[in-house]
């Protein structure tokens, strides 16, 4: 009998930056690409499959866009995710989950 498959969740989450905070930002962003094996590790364990951020200038300020294709993630100890809480605590202002109209998924890859 095949493995049940496990629901993924689609979020979209746009974050408002403290004013002041980009380079911060900027900072954290490179650590997440000098620790990606570390990075992957735990998306692996959470089972996500996508995750994407996004800076976004706006009139009215500095924007995350954070893009997450996911089951629902548990907390984790993983020193990458503690530093990551750490991050959102400096920078972070406030969040809104963004209204999902479209979800698809192209599962099956043209042969080449």
């Amino acid at each position: 009998m095949p493995p049940m498959a496990v629901r993924m969740a689609t979020r979209c989450v746009r974050i408002r930056l403290k004013p002041g905070t980009l380079s911060r930002v900027r900072e954290w962003a490179a650590e997440l690409s000098r620790r990606k094996a570390e990075v992957l590790e735990t998306l692996r364990e959470e089972g996500v499959l996508v995750e994407s951020v996004f800076l976004e200038h706006a009139a009215d300020g500095d924007f995350l866009i954070y893009y997450m294709k996911a089951p629902d993630v548990r907390a984790s100890t993983h020193p990458i995710d503690a530093y990551h809480r750490t991050f959102k605590e400096e920078t972070w202002a406030s969040s809104e989950q963004l209204e999902l109209l479209v979800d698809l998924e192209n599962l099956e890859r043209n042969p080449t």
